[in-house]
């Protein structure tokens, strides 16, 4: 199909594509003729990748890591998972204290050398953030959120793809990117329909 078609299908326009393929983050079409190109099916399921994980709030240096791993993933699942969430976890500085997230690390059942950097370091940031706004998650609520997060965990790695590379890439980065908004909202709900339990809803 022609640049043109590609917008259609996929429903991003032509210069949006354009730039995408500046950016390499898109590969290019088959080349009938210096100035035409033909593209398949291929770049319409890149696209949407793409376009998911801009519309999560991903940056295009984030998408380059994506499609980096899309190109050249890593042969072992755990490497394949730590990348695939470091390609979508912002940046934390450097020399934070990882002292508390190592210790819920170790209650969850695992230790700092099985966890990726990056991901401790932000788990080390949102309990640093907390700490400065004198807020403490009280232990039984901490022990809720630990064993549950680990239930979920292994809940998600049994429904993880294993047909392909990128099935098993885009489940963990749009996994990451677009349903952690959705476990926040049911959160939030869940919060609700808990308080009208014990509290009644109004108007009960």
């Amino acid at each position: 199909m022609r640049i043109s078609e590609l917008a259609e299908r996929s429903g991003v326009p032509v210069a949006t594509i354009k730039y995408y393929l500046r950016e390499k983050v898109l590969p290019e079409g088959e080349r009938s003729s210096p100035t035409q190109a033909s593209y398949g099916e291929a770049h319409v399921q890149r696209l949407g990748v793409i376009r998911a994980l801009v519309d999560a709030g991903v940056g295009i240096s984030g998408v380059r890591k994506v499609v980096a791993l899309l190109e050249d993933p890593p042969e072992n699942p755990y490497d394949l998972l730590g990348a695939a969430n470091a390609a979508v976890t912002p940046v934390v500085p450097e020399g934070i204290d990882l002292t508390d997230a190592n210790i819920l690390l170790t209650r969850m059942g695992g230790s700092p050398e099985a966890c990726f950097p990056d991901q401790v370091a932000a788990v080390a940031q949102a309990l640093s953030a907390l700490d400065r706004a004198g807020f403490t998650v009280p232990p039984a609520v901490m022990d809720a959120y630990l064993e549950h997060l680990s239930a979920l965990a292994e809940a998600e790695l049994a429904a993880t793809p294993d047909a392909s590379i990128e099935d098993a890439v885009r489940y963990v980065v749009l996994g990451t990117a677009l349903v952690e908004p959705l476990i926040l909202a049911l959160r939030r709900v869940a919060e609700q329909v808990a308080a009208s339990r014990r509290f009644g809803a109004p108007g009960d």
